[in-house]
């Protein structure tokens, strides 16, 4: 394999790592350290000119490629492919008169909503402001503001892609439909983004934050949980997490973003505020560019081991079987509120999600056999509970595929796409359509 890609330094500007070069394993590592990737080279690409020509590198090599910023959502299945990052296509450009951003491929949820915030305006970010916004899209995308505006490939307008033949494209909904309905959400089995264009929302205020409470008071946080959410507007999301860290005494909490004054969310959070005196209570008005710091999620890379399942309803029984034993080893269960403009139409291979809820289960895999006890904790919680057997793309783990995120008639269509616009599997997805 080495031979192959001995001389791919003479085709590219930007910087070429080969097992044994100074850089090379860290180069390869994605964002999960739990997840191995075995590449014959890394690409750094410096412009969308890298990328078309490492595409028709590999394309007569009878190569992969693989493109990451970071490497969020990597599994194996990248082994023996060529992995660009893509990092350094960081352009930003935001029309707040259009209400629009240019994105380049590396570019941070993070760095879009501080360009955007000045203006009164948001994309659609999600809990981490590290992933890119190019990598959300692509697996359809979950955010704080999915309630109010849909999924976070509902937004996007235009692609900027290199195809399997090495060409640079502009892809909208008017130059090839089909194409476009497939990569607002279908992942990267279709083509290499270098840049996208989404619609901006407007944010003249928001409010938010998390409220933090000993596990004791679990039952009372749940009930005011599903109390909100029950009647809670699509401007209003509200996220329930069981924490049980490593060193700590269990907790739980509740996150909330509200698209609108403070004064109407602390109303509509009045439940939280009845409940015993919590432990901590970051509730603020703040800027859009502020949302990563409401769950602090870590911003190095770490090892993880996670599920996801869409849960049909959080009655009685659900939020009992969620209470009734320690959580650990898992280090987090989450429970996010969807509904809202999730129920509705959507042109992109997710359809609309019917589910009131969205559960994700996280630990980490210190060892194999804590590895071995995260997995059956997982396994155990969502048995037990009332799951649908779909996943959001976006939040798929190793080991899963396609077909448990989307519906048969989309799974079918977005395969043949791939037959088409990637017949020789030129482009290899972190959760490939074809298997």
């Amino acid at each position: 394999m080495i031979n192959k890609v001995k001389d791919l330094r003479t085709f590219v500007r930007g910087r070429v790592l080969l097992p044994g070069d100074d850089g090379f394993d860290q180069a390869r590592r994605p964002w999960n350290l739990a997840v191995e990737q075995t590449v014959p080279a890394v690409v750094e690409v410096a412009d969308a000119a890298d990328v078309a020509a490492v595409v028709r590198f590999a394309r007569v090599r009878e190569m992969a490629v693989s493109a990451q910023p970071n490497g969020h959502g990597a599994t194996t299945n990248l082994d023996g492919a060529i992995l660009l990052r893509t990092r350094r296509l960081d352009s930003l450009r935001i029309d707040p008169a259009a209400r629009r951003a240019s994105v380049g491929a590396g570019v941070s949820s993070g760095s879009l909503q501080a360009a955007a915030a000045p203006h009164g305006l948001t994309g659609l970010p999600g809990s981490s402001p590290v992933v890119s916004v190019t990598g959300v899209a692509l697996g359809g995308g979950l955010s704080w503001f999915g309630r109010k505006y849909g999924w976070v490939a509902d937004s996007v307008t235009a692609f900027d892609i290199v195809d399997a033949e090495g060409r640079q494209r502009r892809l909208t909904a008017d130059t090839d439909p089909d194409l476009f309905w497939a990569m607002r959400g279908g992942g990267g089995s279709f083509a290499i983004v270098t840049a996208l264009e989404l619609s901006l929302h407007r944010a003249p205020h928001l409010y938010g934050g998390r409220m933090l409470w000993p596990a004791k008071h679990a039952p009372d946080v749940m009930d005011a949980y599903r109390q909100i959410t029950a009647t809670a507007p699509d401007d209003l999301t509200l996220w329930l997490d069981l924490l049980h860290f490593p060193g700590s005494d269990p907790m739980i909490a509740v996150d909330a973003a509200y698209l609108g004054q403070a004064a109407t969310a602390r109303g509509l959070l009045s439940p939280l505020d009845r409940l015993p005196h919590p432990l901590a209570d970051s509730r603020r008005t703040m800027t859009v560019a502020e949302l990563g710091t409401i769950t602090a999620e870590p911003t190095d890379p770490g090892a993880g081991s996670s599920r996801a399942e869409l849960l049909t309803e959080l009655d009685d029984t659900a939020a009992k079987t969620l209470l009734a034993d320690p959580i650990a080893p898992l280090m987090s269960v989450q429970v996010r509120h969807l509904g809202g403009a999730f129920t509705r139409p959507s042109d992109s291979p997710h359809g609309p999600l019917t589910e009131p809820y969205a559960l994700y289960l996280f630990g980490v895999p210190a060892d194999p056999a804590t590895a071995e006890a995260v997995t059956a904790r997982q396994r155990a919680l969502a048995d037990a509970l009332p799951v649908s057997g779909r996943k959001p793309f976006t939040f798929l783990s190793p080991g899963e595929t396609p077909a448990d995120a989307f519906p048969p008639a989309a799974l079918h269509r977005l395969r043949d796409l791939e037959r088409r616009h990637n017949p020789h599997i030129t482009f290899r997805a972190n959760f490939p359509i074809r298997g």
